[in-house]
């Protein structure tokens, strides 16, 4: 069996790479969401539940026995440690676990979103890198919409993120999505067609793909992949 093309979809925190995974899915790309995968692995009971419980304390678990993802977040956007220690707790095992989701897909191009896929090394991984941008400011209204958050709770999420540089230097295609979702949604399309896999780019008919590197180094800072930088 041919290993799929996969396609890294990155970008700061409420950038929208949710929108341009969906907007991959519909072109017939399989979708894995980093922050989906750290959700499934701090259900109670889990290994990483119980090393969270243990970094953080009782604070953080909910009246119903879950990882209260709002009280970690106040916790670790408020303390670069902490922040530190969540990454290098959660970072191991999501990376295995989107290993694993990598290899089970069926189709010839899996997009992976992640917001630290090149900041955690998993970007090497990866054949192609996709970064989505937006305006502060419109990150920090998406946050306050999506979250719940009041301006300055959503300010220091986005101010807690990592630098854009590095995403930008490894990117293969940029996406602007701080206008109209027609707008994106024709970025996305144009990207698309560029890939550097005709078949896939084209109708999803054949398989192929090259990778960048084996492993992934553990040590570093992503944590999650994505996951309580969205909390």
């Amino acid at each position: 069996m041919t290993e799929p093309f996969v396609l890294g979809v990155t970008g700061s925190i409420a950038c929208g790479k949710s929108t341009v995974t969906e907007m991959l899915a519909a072109q017939g790309a399989a979708t894995i969401d980093a922050d989906a995968v750290y959700h499934d692995l701090i259900r109670p009971g889990r290994p990483l539940f119980r090393a969270l419980g243990e970094r953080f304390g009782d604070g953080v678990v909910a009246p119903g026995g879950t990882i209260d993802r709002r009280a970690l977040g106040a916790i670790v956007f408020a303390d670069p440690v902490a922040l530190a220690d969540l990454d290098r707790l959660t970072h191991p095992p999501v990376v295995e676990e989107l290993r694993r989701r990598i290899a089970a897909a069926a189709a010839p191009v899996v997009a992976v979103d992640a917001v630290k896929l090149v900041e955690g090394g998993f970007g090497e991984e990866c054949d192609a890198i996709w970064v989505v941008v937006c305006g502060r400011a419109t990150q920090v209204e998406r946050l306050m919409t999506r979250n719940g958050l009041d301006r300055e709770e959503a300010e220091r999420r986005v101010a807690a993120q990592s630098p854009l540089g590095p995403k930008l230097a490894a990117a293969d295609a940029v996406i602007d999505n701080g206008g109209q979702r027609a707008e994106t949604e024709a970025q996305v399309a144009a990207a698309w067609a560029a890939l550097p896999l005709a078949d896939a780019a084209s109708s999803i008919a054949s398989a192929g793909g090259r990778r960048r590197a084996a492993d992934v180094p553990e040590d570093e800072d992503s944590g999650r992949a994505e996951g309580p930088a969205d909390a």
